[in-house]
């Protein structure tokens, strides 16, 4: 019966595959798999720290934890306030510990490569010379404040810029955000 020590939102959790629990919130998405940090393997009489095999967990469900009361109070003077709290949490299932969905991945494969692959069609001379890129606001741009947007603009890049200034105008719309956004083009153009 061998078990993982896995870490997972700065927390430690004893493992074993085909178990359930909940974590912290993470971000991957319901359905997905992900490869949490492993900190040790063990049984069968033997335990390795630090070691070269993963865990594969995958994301079950986000839920809400069970609601914390919090009440204030200060006798003779009438104050009381009540607070209420539920954390964010992920219930995460772990699928193999040491590489066991690699397995049957690597037993998938042999049989999609025996399929013949269509060649791609072939392009122009041009466009096989300059690959066609995407420019994408810089990243966890949703999170930024207005006054984080107007401190970091100078520093992106103006690909970033303008990509930031169209989310920002087809999405949030903030006036301050898209000033800071249109004064840091104006300064990239001007040097």
């Amino acid at each position: 019966m061998s078990y993982a020590i896995i870490t997972v939102g700065g927390k430690q959790y004893r493992v074993q595959e085909g178990e359930r629990l909940l974590v912290d919130r993470v971000k991957t998405e319901t359905g997905k798999t992900f490869n949490p940090r492993v900190l040790l393997i063990g049984g069968d009489g033997s335990t390795e720290f630090a070691p070269t095999t993963t865990v594969t967990a995958r994301v079950v469900d986000h839920v809400l934890g069970e609601k914390i009361r919090i009440g204030k109070y200060r006798q003779r003077t009438g104050y009381k306030r009540h607070n209420g709290f539920r954390s964010s949490l992920t219930q995460i299932e772990i699928e193999s510990i040491g590489g066991g969905a690699k397995k049957a991945a690597a037993a998938a494969k042999p049989k999609a490569a025996a399929a013949p692959t269509p060649e791609p069609p072939k392009a122009a001379p041009a466009e096989a010379a300059a690959p066609a890129r995407t420019a994408h606001p810089p990243k966890d741009y949703d999170e930024l404040t207005v006054a984080q947007i107007a401190e970091q603009a100078s520093s992106w890049r103006r690909p970033n810029l303008e990509a930031a200034l169209e989310h920002e105008q087809a999405n949030a719309n903030r006036k301050g955000a898209i000033a800071a956004l249109e004064s840091a083009l104006k300064e990239k153009e001007s040097h």
